[in-house]
């Protein structure tokens, strides 16, 4: 049963559209008398107008009128989403089935016939306007459900995540630890990368500057040495021609100590010492020129002088051992300029770069044949050149496994790493392109394709611009 009187939550504005002036007057006090706000209007023009300012909350609409009719006005509502939703309630003297099923088509809730009963208009609005009400309520009511239930979704989602995580904890306490603090460690030194580079190469500096001091020493006393040996070589050979059957003590003497194989292997030691020192100046010398990491300027330098002197310092990574094959150097070096640059920062960038193609041929030759590994040897090739566009072009390519396409796609982000854990960073190619895109406006890629190996390219400005 619903009640006489409609509750105040259930009254609202309804508009009530005829040209007939009694009829509009006739509905407005009925509607006032039961505390309906109301509004009235002559024509669907009028009433569309004061629809879109002054939103209804329901609307009583003729059918029958000057200009647009009651359903054009309706199909109009309809269209606008703004005042879709607003309920209508056809008033027609139409009694044709096929006219009532269009306007419900159009999107009328209801149909009133003329002449109506004030009886029967007053509850249909409170009906559809109760319905409306209980409409927006429910909406409401979903609304606030689906947000509830959202939140608790979350909460629990939350609360399973946490335990889930609290779990793993506790059973890999230690090793989350280590790499939390591994993660922390390598963050730092990606924010600190050019003071780091700044203590790099002055702890290298230093290093390569006291080894070579006692270097320089040992190679002055080795030209004595050797000056020495010639002489007591040439000694013990005049003493052989001149005395060919030495006494008996002296003779027994001389083959305890194998003066012939002495006097044979003397030469060679001496060489052999000399060869090392030499060496070692070679590798101070390439160290001295990789660690140029704390330039504040930039200098023009020479390319190839950094790429070979990152090569003798991974000279050992590149012999043939027991567990790979001997990874070849092709140089392609083009005619280069001098060129503008941080040249220990650079040196940097090719040691990633050379260490990460070293690894990648010996992870590949651990995989293969020793037929298979003479069958095509491993191979690293550097080639340089001008570009067309006046840049210095810079490509390291290997002949390994190459690189999946989802790697290569994250190749420079920072901390990924396809190595085991603790053997890579994943910094290195990250702070690489740091270095070229950041320090040095240039660009760092790489192009890969599986089974024919990975080249990476990069390419430099001949001269920075001036800030």
């Amino acid at each position: 049963m619903w009640n006489t009187t409609p509750t105040a939550k259930e009254l609202g504005v309804v508009l009530v559209v005829d040209d007939n002036p009694t009829n509009l007057e006739v509905l407005s006090n009925a509607l006032s008398h039961f505390g309906y706000e109301t509004a009235v209007a002559v024509d669907g023009e009028s009433a569309i107008e004061q629809i879109n300012y002054y939103p209804p909350d329901l609307i009583l609409l003729d059918v029958m009128m000057p200009g647009i009719d009651g359903f054009e006005t309706c199909q109009r509502l309809k269209a606008n989403p703004a005042t879709q939703d607003i309920p209508i309630i056809f008033m027609t003297a139409l009694s044709d089935s096929s006219d009532k099923v269009r306007g419900l088509t159009l999107g009328a809730v209801d149909y009133i016939t003329k002449p109506f009963q004030q009886e029967e208009v007053l509850a249909r609005v409170k009906l559809h306007l109760k319905l409306r009400y209980l409409a927006r309520t429910l909406e409401q009511q979903n609304t606030l459900l689906k947000q509830e239930v959202t939140e608790r979704t979350i909460a629990e989602q939350a609360l399973q995540q946490l335990t889930q995580e609290l779990e793993q904890r506790v059973e890999d306490r230690t090793a989350e630890l280590s790499q939390a603090l591994h993660n922390l460690q390598q963050a730092q030194i990606q924010l600190i990368q050019s003071e780091k580079l700044s203590s790099l190469g002055q702890l290298v500096a230093g290093v390569a500057h006291e080894i070579n001091n006692p270097v320089n020493f040992i190679y002055g006393n080795l030209m004595h040495i050797s000056e020495y040996s010639e002489n007591l070589l040439k000694f013990a050979h005049l003493f052989q021609q001149h005395y060919p059957q030495p006494v008996s003590a002296l003779q027994e003497q001389m083959d305890e100590m194998d003066v012939e194989f002495l006097l044979e292997d003397m030469p060679k030691l001496v060489g052999s010492m000399k060869l090392g020192v030499e060496r070692i100046r070679q590798i101070v010398l390439s160290l001295r020129n990789f660690s140029r990491l704390d330039e504040a300027e930039f200098k023009a330098v020479d390319i190839h002088e950094g790429i070979d002197s990152t090569l003798l310092i991974l000279h050992n990574r590149l012999k043939a051992r027991p567990d790979h094959p001997e990874i070849q150097i092709i140089k392609e070096y083009g005619e280069l300029p001098l060129i503008e640059c941080y040249a220990g920062q650079l040196n940097q960038v090719f040691m990633n770069l050379l260490s990460n193609a070293i690894d990648a041929l010996e992870s590949y030759d651990s995989q293969r044949s020793p037929e298979a590994a003479r069958a095509k040897p491993s191979q690293i090739v550097i080639h340089t050149e001008i570009t067309e566009e006046q840049l210095v072009s810079i490509k390291i390519r290997d002949n390994g496994a190459g690189i999946p396409e989802a790697v290569r796609n994250r190749l420079f982000d920072p901390f990924f790493t396809t190595k085991p854990i603790g053997k890579g960073t994943g910094l290195g190619l990250s702070i690489s392109h740091q270095i070229i895109t950041e320090k040095h406006h240039g660009e760092i890629g790489c192009v890969s394709e599986l089974g024919h190996g990975a080249e990476f390219w990069i390419k430099l400005p001949i001269q920075q611009a001036s800030t």
